[in-house]
């Protein structure tokens, strides 16, 4: 073959390597035009046909609206800090009580509703339904706090409940009490109109969540396992409304938390022997750790986006978004890496895309002349729901790298099974129905709860968690969580109540209806 032959072969070979390649673009460009034409995740549902019920309305007048935002004032004003495992403030929980049977004595007193103490501190309510054939419910809330002091910036004191620009300030009124008080007065409410469920429903109220719920609400699960209670659903706090936190999104998202990551406390630890510091070897034991903790930092777990549900909470979200996030978003099959890539760079989203490391204690030294023998630091993991413990584990000890270095798995759990978001989902829909119900221009996606909560030890009751309270999280109103100046404004409590009052009455038709449509996938 001529020289010029072998050229025009080549040629052709290279002709139709890139008629190819660009026949290939093109097809995957109109595949994901089509789709993002034509992607309606909230087909379905919200068109078709509910069962009809004779639901209740609540219009809150001038005397109820000062009365619940004082009873609501009076719980934050009640100190339930958890410290600890072994410190919690049973003073304040035992004041707590007494404050609910005052603020609730219709909840109390109905013949429809059982009431019990758990634990000594925590509260199961049975509210009994008339077709008893109707698998209960249940809501979850916790009455603990975490710890705050006044001295770390709080513009009123942390146990105020003082009211500032119609917002009250105080901790809890995020997480949790917004939640437990906007339960128990929907109920009380919905009693005092005569109201009784088809359905019956759960309320239980933890006084342990944030210390892991070992004595509350795992001492409910108990009582409940005891007596063969299976749950249709569960609904605890967990993810909220977004209102302008997300960037690019056109309007507010209500996410409905399917799961919640896994959790691991892993203490590393480099024992050597001590010296004088005027004689220090070449590596002490807090240099050898600081290696092993920045190593950590400087190798993240790998991304895992698009293998839990945080894959389809973008896509539910897609149609709110400018072209080209809509186009990417719309389009996860083919875009999953660039968006995971652009998630990683903020904290906030971080979180959604891999297992984050957070190392939150490092503990060495006695004395200023003395290398120490011990160095300790502990650290914090929050698990994607495509990993487990035991594999989180040996990634850190393949990325320390160092004999020296002990790790230790101090305590754990995996990430927890993810609930359905389908038109099958009784849950989930109910959920999405009262919130668009009462706010109409919210786009509701599901999500995954990068916090824990205490629905995690309802897994044997139920396969469907849900976590959700329609809480409104405006930019910086993250930061308040656990932060300084948590706060509620009197307006979204109110919502809140009115959001109960309606979902109790939503949960009892018998069944979903069926669907008009269904959604759209490639």
């Amino acid at each position: 073959m001529t020289e010029s032959g072998s050229k025009l072969r080549i040629f052709k070979i290279l002709k139709i390597i890139i008629s190819s390649l660009l026949i290939t673009v093109l097809l995957l460009f109109t595949i994901a035009a089509i789709r993002t034409l034509s992607l309606d995740v909230n087909a379905g549902l919200q068109l078709a046909h509910w069962e009809k019920t004779n639901n209740k309305s609540l219009v809150i007048d001038h005397h109820q609206r000062e009365e619940l935002l004082a009873n609501f004032k009076e719980a934050i004003r009640i100190p339930t800090v958890s410290f600890s495992n072994t410190e919690i403030n049973t003073t304040a929980l035992l004041e707590f009580d007494r404050f609910l049977r005052k603020a609730f004595p219709t909840v109390f007193s109905s013949s429809l509703v059982h009431h019990e103490l758990v634990g000594n501190y925590s509260h199961l309510f049975w509210v009994k339904g008339s077709q008893p054939e109707l698998v209960p419910y249940m809501l979850l809330a916790h009455i603990d706090v975490v710890p705050a002091s006044e001295s770390d910036g709080w513009e009123a004191p942390p146990f105020s409940a003082k009211e500032i620009d119609g917002f009250i300030y105080g901790r809890g009124t995020i997480d949790d009490k917004n939640s437990l008080m906007g339960i128990l007065q929907a109920l009380e409410y919905l009693l005092l109109k005569g109201y009784a469920p088809r359905r019956g429903f759960y309320i239980g109220l933890g006084h342990d969540e944030e210390i892991n719920g070992l004595n509350g609400a795992m001492n409910i699960v108990r009582v409940l396992k005891q007596r063969g209670v299976q749950l249709l659903f569960v609904m605890d706090e967990g993810l909220t409304i977004s209102d302008g936190i997300i960037p690019g999104l056109e309007g507010p998202a209500a996410l409905i938390g399917l799961s919640e990551k896994g959790q691991a406390t892993v203490k590393l630890s480099v024992s050597v022997a001590p010296g004088h510091s005027s004689m220090p070897p070449r590596e002490t034991s807090i240099g050898i750790l600081a290696t092993a903790v920045k190593r950590l930092e400087d190798n993240p777990m790998p991304r895992l986006f698009g293998y839990g549900p945080e894959g389809d909470t973008f896509e539910h979200l897609a149609h709110k978004f400018s072209f080209p996030l809509k186009f990417i978003m719309s389009n996860l099959w083919l875009f999953s890496p660039l968006l995971s890539r652009i998630l990683e760079r903020k904290p906030v989203s971080n979180a959604f895309v891999r297992t984050t490391t957070a190392v939150t204690f490092f503990n060495a030294g006695v004395k200023i002349n003395v290398i120490p023998s011990l160095a300790e630091a502990y650290v914090n993991l929050r698990i994607h729901s495509a990993q487990s413990v035991e594999e989180v584990l040996d990634i850190i000890k393949d990325t320390v790298g160092d004999q020296r270095v002990k790790v230790e798995l101090v305590y754990g759990f995996d990430p927890l099974p993810i609930s359905g978001a389908d038109e099958k989902a009784f849950g989930f829909q109910i959920i999405k129905k009262t919130v668009l119900d009462l706010f109409p221009t919210v786009t509701v996606a599901p999500a995954i709860c990068v916090g824990n909560t205490d629905s995690r030890h309802f897994i044997d009751l139920t396969k469907n968690i849900y976590r959700f309270s329609p809480a409104w999280f405006k930019p910086g109103d993250l930061e308040r969580f656990h932060g300084i100046n948590e706060r509620i404004s009197t307006k979204n409590y109110e919502e809140m109540i009115v959001f109960y009052f309606n979902l109790i009455q939503n949960c009892d038709i018998r069944k979903l209806p069926e669907p008009h449509s269904s959604v759209h996938e490639l």
